[in-house]
Order: C-alpha cells, then structure tokens, then sequence
C-alpha cells in the first residue's frame, strides 16, 4: 500500500464536501457509525475512486481490565473487510467499568478515559491488544488519548508507555499530537519529551484536531479551529518522522467547506515546516521514513523468553530512535513478547466470559478495580479514589454528563424537540443519579421512562409525545405509525417554541 498522505475524518455532516473537497487521499470513519451491509454512498463512491477508507473504532476498550468482546472485535473485523482497508485503529482508553471482576454492576463512560500508566496496566493492554490482533484481518494501529485529569503513582511517562507497548506487541501507533497538546495543558506533560521518547518507526498515521480551554482546562473538542500549539507538535514531529499520514479530525461545529481545505493546508504545511528543519539542522539527519502502515518491518532478533526481565517497579527511559518495532503481516503476538505466566491462560469468568489466571489474572483485577472506582466517582457521584484531584475530577464530572446529552440529542433528536429547552437541564438532573449502563439508544430510552415516571414533562401535551414516543420504541418492534406523522408533530413542536 503506499502512503496515505493528507486526509480528513468521513462524517455524514460533510460527507458532500469531503467527495468534492481537493487534495483528499484518504478518510476515516468512526467504525460504530457504519453498518458493513449498508454503506453510506459517499463512502462507496469514494472507494470507487480509490480513496483509502479506514475504520477508527471508540468502543472497544483496550485499556479496559476485561478481555476485549469478541462481538465488538466481529465488528470491527467485517468493516475493515467491507471497507477494503489496510488497516484498523482504536484507541489506549478504557470506556466501561464493574463487572464480574469486580462483582460491580456495569458502568459506561461514554467516553474516552485514560488508563494509568502503571506496569499492571501495560500487562493487561499488551495482552487486549494481542488479543485484538489476533482477531483483525488487517493490522492495528492504537491511538493516545486526551486526558483531564492524572492517575496518582503513576510509574511511566506516555512516551515510555508507548514505547513499551509498541515493543511487546508489534502493535502500530496513532499520534494524536492534538492530545499531546491536551496533556501539557491539563497534566504540565511535555510534547518534545513525548515524541523523543516514541517508537516513531512503529507510527501509522497522525491526528490533528481542535479544542478550546476554559478556566485553565483545555478541552479536545474536535469542533473548533486546530490552533497554533498543535501545528507546532505537527511540525516537531515531522522533523524526526515523515509521517504515512495526516489526518484532520471534526466532530461537531462543522465550518464550510473552504474553511476545512484552508485547514488541511496549513496541516501539510507544518509537516513540510518539520521537513524543512530536520534538512537545515546541523548534523542532523532526514526525518526517518516511516513504514508502510500495512506492511511488516524488520523484526527484532529473537529473544530468549528465559532471559527477559521481569516487570520492574521503576519504568527506565527508552532511548529514542532505536531498533524498528516488529509488525506481523498476520496480527499475533510479537517477537520477544514474554511468554504468559503457568496457569494464566483464559479460564471462565462469573459470566461465563474468559478470565486469566495467575499473575495475569490478579493484574486484571487491580486495573478493574482502580478504574471503576474512578469511573463510579465520575458518573454515579461516590467519593473520589485517594490521590486524585477533586476539582480536575469534578471538571470531568461534568464534562461526561454534557457530552452524554448532546450524544442522546443526536441518536434521539425527538426528545430535544418534545422538551424544548427544558431538554439539557432535564437530561443533566436524570444523569447525575443514573449512571449509563448500556448505549446512548438504551439512555435515551430510560431517560424518558425516568421522566415520565416523575410525571414531566409538566405540559400534558409534550407528556402525552413523549409517552407515545417511549411507547413506540419500548414493545419488541416498532409500532406502526407512519413516519410523516410523527414529523408533523415534530415540526409544530418546533413552531410553538418559536
């Protein structure tokens, strides 16, 4: 596969514009948003084209302390297939908590969480990770993520972190320089000290977004303009890595046309800044060509599994620019990976789901249980876990409860239409004692049956809608009402708010 050079993340809302926008190779697509039998007709034709398509999923949760679902790994497999791609990427997150390890009910963040760079939690995201490869038709690349808040006794840096991960498993790397500069933000993390620190050879592609800071705290948005700092990243690592490629990220807020194309270019120029300076640098060399993100490179000489060290409790700085990562052409674990402990193989869990044991296993259980105490203070309000900071975790609080309203307003855009503008509050008063359990469709579903319950809305005709809306969505299938109906009824909803 060649390079993928500049692209831009596929989103329904600029699906137009992205077929018709110039100097496009390639797009991303959030891989939940995407049905394999169903694709939307802008992606196919742009894969008639010969755009590359790649599928980016969010819901996998490879940091979480669980093995990855299989269902979820099934899912991910058949759009990379329906998709022709070269690859698939996810991200270093975890997004759920409780369960059988911690014979917890479920939580759902419905967002990306940071996973503590701790050797326990680099066990457990070596061997999801693995598990994933095994899985995936195509190689996987995995993605930082933007954080607002610090695990406490942390033992690794992100780039130490990364570089151990990428290391053990093979597995590619998405750089979101965008988080990077989130970090140093909200977490006084250097972005130079990160990049120096990478395995750039094992780079796939970049990611380049918006965001906006408030009260000292920068939030990673992907709604607004990317400002000077990131390009600034962008460049820095052009310098030491010519990236496979680019890609610009927006989610919401989309601006018009011109104003994306204006963006790309100032995304090619930062890579062409960072070009340009590793060339003028005395002594210094070209910016390394990064492999082919689909194709293997050069495996480390095999390792003796009897020679490698244990884990040690204190994280040493890797050097930067060392050896090539190995990748399989065929995802499985790497070479010199350590060999899984006796007795740690997957055994059946409480849900009938595998569970390791042994060292493995116990790993498992410490993450599961740090995480979903934080996630428990973050969405169902019990006190924070020692070492973290009240008000930085306050600021999450309600930064998750926000972006849970507007997700149920976009995957049911009726309720937002029924309540009028009472529909935020209202949501934001449900979620802080009802933590998600399930998908934004099921939220929207028990939101509604909490509303009615408490007898709201308090306008019997907006409570005689939303009834009748929970109701056609609640039996085993759809009532059947016809659909211009229901969008009369929207549309002078509408109009009485006016």
């Amino acid at each position: 596969m060649e390079r993928l050079g500049t692209g831009i993340g596929w989103r329904p809302e600029i699906a137009d514009a992205v077929e018709h926008m110039p100097g496009v190779d390639w797009v991303e697509v959030v891989a939940e948003n995407v049905c394999p039998g169903h694709l939307p007709e802008s992606l196919l034709r742009l894969r008639a084209r010969g755009v590359t398509v790649v599928p980016h999923g969010v819901g996998l949760g490879l940091g979480g302390a669980e093995r990855p679902d299989e269902a979820r790994l099934t899912a991910l497999a058949e759009r990379a297939q329906a998709l022709g791609s070269p690859l698939v990427t996810e991200h270093i997150a975890f997004v759920r908590g409780g369960g059988p390890l911690t014979a917890s009910p479920r939580l759902e963040a419905g967002h990306l969480l940071p996973v503590p760079r701790t050797r326990d939690a680099l066990d457990v995201l070596c061997e999801n990770v693995r598990i994933a490869q095994e899985a995936l038709p195509v190689p996987l690349a995995v993605e930082n993520v933007a954080a607002l808040l610090a695990w406490p006794a942390e033992e690794m840096t992100e780039g130490q972190f990364l570089y151990e991960l990428a290391d053990r498993t093979g597995v590619r790397l998405l750089i979101d320089v965008a988080n990077l500069h989130t970090n140093h933000v909200n977490r006084g993390e250097d972005p130079a000290k990160a990049l120096a620190e990478l395995p750039v050879e094992a780079i796939a592609y970049v990611h380049v977004a918006g965001g906006f800071e408030r009260d000292g705290v920068w939030h990673d948005s992907h709604a607004h303009p990317v400002p000077r700092p990131v390009l600034g990243i962008l460049t820095d690592l052009a310098s030491r890595v010519s990236p496979p490629g680019v890609l610009l990220e927006r989610d919401d807020n989309f601006p018009e046309p011109a104003e994306l194309e204006r963006e790309l270019e100032a995304i090619r120029q930062a890579v062409h800044a960072g070009r340009t300076t590793a060339a003028i640098r005395p002594g210094a060399p070209p910016p390394a060509a990064a492999p082919d993100p689909a194709a293997p490179t050069a495996v480390r000489g095999p390792v003796d599994p009897a020679a490698a060290p244990e884990p040690s409790d204190t994280a040493v700085s890797p050097p930067a620019h060392t050896a090539s990562t190995a990748v399989p052409t065929q995802a499985g674990p790497a070479a010199g990976a350590r060999p899984a402990a006796p007795g740690a193989g997957p055994r059946p869990g409480p849900d009938g789901a595998p569970q390791e044991a042994g060292p493995l296993g116990r790993a498992r259980q410490r993450v599961a249980l740090a995480q979903t105490a934080l996630l428990s203070a973050l969405v169902a309000g019990t006190p924070a876990p020692e070492g973290f900071d009240r008000v930085r975790l306050g600021v999450q609080a309600r930064a998750l409860a926000s972006k849970r309203a507007g997700v149920v307003a976009k995957v049911a855009p009726e309720l937002p239409v029924i309540l009028g503008e009472g529909y935020r509050s209202a949501f934001l008063d449900y979620a802080h004692g009802h933590p998600m359990t399930g998908g934004y469709r099921r939220d929207a579903m028990e939101f509604a049956a909490f509303l009615l319950d408490a007898g709201r809305p308090r306008d019997v005709e907006a409570r005689r809608e939303l009834r009748e809306w929970w109701r056609e969505r609640s039996g085993p299938a759809p009532r059947s009402r016809r659909p211009a109906v229901r969008i009369s009824r929207a549309a002078r909803r509408i109009l009485s708010l006016r």
